[in-house]
C-alpha cells in the first residue's frame, strides 16, 4: 500500500512537468486515441456486433503500439542511449508514466467487457460459453474437435537443464504448464510451454436448439484437455499468457546490389520473431514459480506485467469472429451504396478515357467507389493504345484488383514499372512476395528507395492516341487497396491536365531513376522541401494577417508531430490567424495555451469510418491554396518518406475539399474537442441537431449529383 502511495507521487510529479511542456508526447497522444476508439464500444446505440468491432480494433491498435512504439523506447533503456520525449522526460520516468497509462487502458478495456457488454450477449442470440458449464452432449462435442483438430497441432515445449527457452511467438496465445513428475521431491517443478494455434478460427461454434450459437475459446478446450498431452504427470498449475516483442527495426543503408537489401530485410524480419520482450498479458491468479521464471528469462519487471481478471479475455481482437459472423450481418452496421462522384454523374454510361479529356474528377472514398479507379487500370491493361503505366504500392488488399491488372499489363507487352514499398509496416512480408511475383510476370519492380519509406500514392498512364499521346495520372491520399477504400475516408484525383502529368511523369523519373528536378510546379515533396514550403505558406498568413487581410488555416490529417511545423503554427497564432487542426490520431500541439496557443483549435472524428484523407487549406488572402495527399505533418513524413501533396487548380474541385472540410468542422456525433492538458471531450451539441458526416456525405453527393443530370 505504502509502494502504491509514493508511486502515485511520482506519477504526479511527472504529469506536472508533461504540462509544463508546450508539445504533447507522441506516445501519449496515441494513448489518447486509442481511448477515443475505445469510447466508440461504449456507444450504447450502437449493436452488440459494432461495439464488439471497436474493442476488438483497440485491442489490435495497441498490439502495434507495444511492438512498435514501446518497443522503440526499450531500443535507448536496454542500450543505455538517451531519449528525450517532447514531454521533456528522459527514458526511465518516461516509461513509468507510459506504461501507467497502458495498464489503465488494459483495466478499462476488461472491466467495460466485463460489465457492460458481456452481460448484452444472451439477449443478442449468443455466448461466449465456459466448457465447465457445458451440457455433457455439448462438451462430448468439443472433446471430439479437439482430438481431431487441435490436439495434432500442439505441441509442449519444455524448458528445463537439457532445454533450451523457447522462442515463443509474439501476439500468440500461450500456456505455461508447471508439472512435477512421480519421482520427482516436492520443490522439483518443470516448465513447459504450449502455443495456442493461430491457423483455426479463435472459437468452436455450436449452434443450440433455439438457434442461439456458443462460442467456445479455442484455450478453454485446450485447458480442459490439457491431460492428453502430460501423460503420468502431475499438472501443478496452467497459466495463459500471450507476449509483446520489440518489432522496431530500421533497415541499414547500403549501396549493395538490391539483392543484399532483400536479404537484409528479410534478416530484420526474422528479429521481430525474437525481440526483447516488452509486455506480458497473464490471466487472473498466475502460478508465482511461472511468473518469477517469465520475469527472469524476459527481464521483466510488474510494469510490464498486464494481469487480466476473470470474465475478461486475453487478445480480445479474437471477438472479430463474433462481430463479423454471417448470422449477425443484418444487426451490424451497413453502409450506404456508394454514390457516383459529383464530377462523373455519368459513370458506368460513358468511357473514363474520353470523360477525363474533358475535366478532372475527384473520388472521395467511400462515399465514391473505388471503381472508376479499378475500371480505368483494368481497361488501360488490355487496350491497344496504352504504352505504359507507373504506379506506387504501399498496402494492397487480397486478391487485389491492381495487382491483378498489372500483371496482365506486363503480358500484353505493356511497359509497366511498380515502386513497391516492401517495408510498409507489417505488410512487409506480403508485399515482397507480391512484388517479386510481379517481377517474375515482366514488370520493372523498385524495392522501395535506399532508406527512405514511399509512401506516396501515385498513378500514370501513358496512352498513344490518334491525335497525341496523353497521360492519365491519379494522385490520392489513400492507398491502392479496394478493401479499405470501402471504410477508409481518402481523396484521389484523376485527371489528364498536363501540370499534374508533368510533375507526376518528373516524380517517378526521380524516384526510379537519378534524376533530381529543381521543382515541381503542382507538387509539394519530402524529403526535399515538404517542410519548407507548408512553413512559408503559413508565414504567408502571418503576413496577411499583419497586413490586414483576411488570412486563415485548416488542415486535416492522421497525425501531427513535426516541431518545426508546429512552431510556425504557434507563430500564426499569436500573429491571430485563426488555426483548425482537424487530427485523427496522434497531435502534438498543445491547443489553447496562453501566449502560446490561443487561435489553434484541435478535433479528431472518429467514427464508423476512418478518416485518412490529408488537407491543408491556407485562405491565402481570399484566393485558396488547397494541398491533398498523402502526408501527415510528421519527422517521418518529412525526412524518411517519399510523399507528396498536390494543389487543387480547378475552383470546382477546390470547393469540394472546402466542403470536406465544412462537413468535418460541422460534424458533432464522431467528434472530440482537444483540451488544454491533452485529454479529449466529446464535441458539444450547443442546441444544434446531429450532425453525422459520415451519413451526410452521401447525402449531399446524392443531392449534387442528382442536379448536375438535370442541367
Amino acid at each position: 500500500m505504502e509502494s502504491e502511495v509514493v508511486q502515485n507521487q511520482e506519477l504526479d510529479l511527472i504529469e506536472k512537468q508533461i504540462q509544463t511542456s508546450n508539445y504533447i508526447s507522441r506516445d501519449l497522444s496515441w494513448m489518447q486515441f486509442n481511448n477515443r476508439v475505445l469510447d466508440q464500444a461504449k456507444h450504447v446505440d450502437r449493436s452488440i456486433f459494432d461495439r464488439l468491432k471497436f474493442l476488438s480494433i483497440t485491442a489490435s491498435n495497441l498490439d502495434e503500439f507495444c511492438t512498435i512504439r514501446l518497443g522503440s523506447l526499450y531500443n535507448y533503456l536496454d542500450f543505455k542511449k538517451e531519449r528525450y520525449d517532447y514531454s521533456g522526460l528522459r527514458e526511465e520516468p518516461f516509461r513509468e508514466y507510459l506504461m501507467s497509462d497502458i495498464h489503465k487502458f488494459i483495466g478499462d478495456q476488461c472491466e467495460y467487457f466485463i460489465k457492460n457488454l458481456s452481460p448484452l450477449f444472451e439477449k443478442n442470440n449468443f455466448r461466449i460459453a465456459d466448457y465447465s458449464f457445458m451440457s455433457p452432449d455439448d462438451k462430448a462435442r468439443v472433446d471430439a474437435y479437439f482430438q481431431r483438430t487441435i490436439y495434432p497441432m500442439l505441441t509442449p515445449m519444455m524448458f528445463d537443464n537439457y532445454h533450451t527457452f523457447p522462442a515463443l511467438k509474439n501476439n500468440r496465445l500461450l500456456f505455461g504448464v508447471v508439472t512435477r513428475a512421480p519421482h520427482d521431491n516436492q520443490n522439483q517443478l518443470r516448465a513447459s510451454f504450449i502455443q495456442v494455434p493461430s491457423n483455426i478460427p479463435r472459437f468452436y461454434e455450436i449452434l443450440d436448439s433455439n438457434n442461439s450459437i456458443s462460442f467456445i475459446a479455442i484455450e478453454d478446450i485446450i485447458r480442459n484437455n490439457i491431460h492428453h498431452l502430460f501423460r503420468n504427470i502431475e499438472i501443478v498449475n496452467v497459466s495463459l499468457f500471450r507476449i509483446s516483442r520489440n518489432g522496431d527495426f530500421t533497415l541499414e543503408e547500403s549501396e549493395d546490389i538490391e539483392t543484399n537489401f532483400l536479404e537484409e530485410l528479410k534478416r530484420k524480419l526474422q528479429t521481430r520473431r525474437t525481440g526483447r520482450v516488452v509486455r506480458l498479458d497473464i490471466e487472473d491468479n498466475p502460478n508465482p514459480w511461472m511468473m518469477r521464471l517469465l520475469k527472469i528469462q524476459w527481464d521483466l519487471d510488474d510494469q510490464n506485467i498486464f494481469v487480466i481478471p476473470k470474465g475478461a479475455l486475453i487478445d480480445f481482437t479474437g471477438l472479430n469472429q463474433i462481430a463479423n459472423h454471417s448470422e449477425f450481418k443484418s444487426k451490424r452496421f451497413q453502409p450506404q451504396p456508394p454514390v457516383k462522384p459529383i464530377s462523373f454523374p455519368e459513370q458506368g454510361t460513358r468511357d473514363l478515357f474520353e470523360v477525363l479529356k474533358e475535366r478532372d474528377i475527384l473520388l472521395q472514398h467511400p462515399y465514391n467507389s473505388m471503381e472508376p479507379l479499378l475500371e480505368l487500370l483494368e481497361k488501360a491493361a488490355e487496350d491497344p493504345y496504352v504504352l505504359s503505366i507507373k504506379i506506387t504500392i504501399y498496402r494492397l488488399a487480397k486478391e487485389s484488383r491492381i495487382s491483378a491488372a498489372l500483371l496482365k499489363a506486363a503480358e500484353n507487352g505493356k511497359h509497366v514499372s511498380v515502386l513497391f514499398e516492401v517495408k510498409a509496416r507489417f505488410d512487409e512480408e506480403n508485399n515482397l512476395r507480391e512484388a517479386q511475383r510481379l517481377q517474375k510476370a515482366g514488370c520493372f519492380v523498385i524495392y522501395g528507395v535506399s532508406s527512405l519509406k514511399t509512401h506516396t500514392k501515385l498513378l500514370l498512364i501513358v496512352r498513344n492516341e490518334p491525335d497525341r499521346v496523353y497521360r492519365y495520372v491519379h494522385l490520392s491520399s489513400g492507398n491502392y487497396n479496394e478493401t479499405t477504400s470501402r471504410y477508409y475516408t481518402d481523396i484521389g484525383l484523376l485527371s489528364t491536365n498536363e501540370t499534374y502529368a508533368h510533375d507526376v511523369s518528373e516524380f517517378f523519373n526521380v524516384i526510379t531513376g537519378h534524376s533530381h528536378p529543381s521543382s515541381y510546379i503542382n507538387l509539394i515533396t519530402s524529403p526535399i522541401d515538404m517542410r519548407n514550403e507548408l512553413c512559408k505558406l503559413v508565414r504567408k498568413e502571418i503576413e496577411n494577417t499583419l497586413n490586414g487581410l483576411p488570412s486563415g488555416i485548416v488542415i486535416k490529417l492522421n497525425s501531427i508531430q513535426d516541431k518545426e511545423l508546429i512552431d510556425a503554427l504557434y507563430e500564426a497564432s499569436q500573429a491571430g490567424v485563426v488555426i483548425k487542426l482537424i487530427v485523427r490520431g496522434i497531435c502534438s500541439v498543445r491547443p489553447g495555451r496562453k501566449g502560446v496557443s490561443e487561435n489553434i483549435e484541435v478535433i479528431s472524428v472518429i467514427g464508423e469510418f476512418l478518416e485518412h484523407s490529408r488537407i491543408y487549406y491556407f485562405h491565402n488572402g481570399g484566393n485558396p491554396k488547397i494541398y491533398i495527399g498523402s502526408a501527415d505533418a510528421m519527422v517521418r513524413s518529412f525526412d524518411r518518406r517519399i510523399e507528396s501533396l498536390f494543389l487543387l487548380e480547378q475552383e470546382i474541385l477546390r470547393k469540394q475539399a472546402i466542403n470536406v472540410l465544412r462537413y468535418n468542422l460541422k460534424d458533432n456525433v464522431n467528434s472530440y474537442t482537444m483540451q488544454e492538458d491533452g485529454s479529449y471531450k466529446i464535441k458539444e451539441h450547443n442546441g444544434e441537431p446531429p450532425f453525422n458526416m459520415h451519413k451526410e456525405f452521401y447525402n449531399v453527393t446524392k443531392e449534387v449529383v442528382e442536379a448536375v443530370k438535370l442541367l
